[in-house]
């Protein structure tokens, strides 16, 4: 179903669009990626508003953009949805939920700093938060690898090379990949004029 196929009001896609941001953000734990792969769940799997390329795109996007991935994946998504306003609707829904936590944390923060059981909760939800990683680094993958482009896989698995053997930055990593598929584009652009 597309956002805009006259099935739902405009007010009832912004509600469900904050709702939905709010839920993801209050319930996710692990960073931008982990809320990505939510996201792609709520909008692309249930709710049908962005296909799965667009998702993919909007995630690279999110990663390569200064700030913080959960926001950045916000803003595209509320703004392919309903525009400037489910933009800010969005964004309002993912950051309501770690301000509200972070600043009852800082509040007690010296009580939890020195808490064991804290200290065990924080390792369980490590681990929970390195599968949901894990699931998403499969997903986006397999994309790529449904492209069946020797390019595309190539690109990939030096990215990951790059960073897991030769530990070089992640940022150059998305920069070259990006300046990688600008020259690409321009060369393809450049043979399409040509015929």
């Amino acid at each position: 179903m597309n956002p805009h196929d006259g099935s739902r009001t405009r007010a009832e896609r912004l509600r469900a669009l904050f709702l939905g941001t709010l839920y993801i953000s209050a319930f996710t734990f692990g960073g931008g990626f982990v809320i990505v792969t939510f996201m792609k769940r709520k909008f692309v799997d249930e709710l049908h508003w962005i296909d799965e390329q667009e998702m993919l795109d909007m995630a690279a996007l999110a990663q390569s953009s200064p700030g913080a991935i959960a926001v950045n994946a916000a803003i595209l998504v509320g703004w392919n949805v309903e525009g400037a306003l489910g933009m800010i609707v969005a964004v309002i829904g993912t950051i309501i939920p770690p301000m509200v936590i972070l600043s009852v944390i800082s509040f007690f923060y010296a009580a939890f700093a020195t808490n064991a059981y804290v200290a065990l909760v924080l390792k369980g939800m490590q681990a929970g938060v390195a599968a949901v990683i894990l699931d998403v680094v499969c997903d986006l993958g397999e994309n790529v690898l449904k492209t069946k482009s020797v390019v595309y896989i190539g690109l990939m698995i030096l990215a990951f090379l790059a960073n897991s053997v030769f530990d070089i930055n992640v940022i150059a990593i998305i920069l070259a990949a990006a300046a990688f598929g600008v020259v690409r584009a321009l060369i393809h652009s450049g043979k399409a004029s040509k015929q």
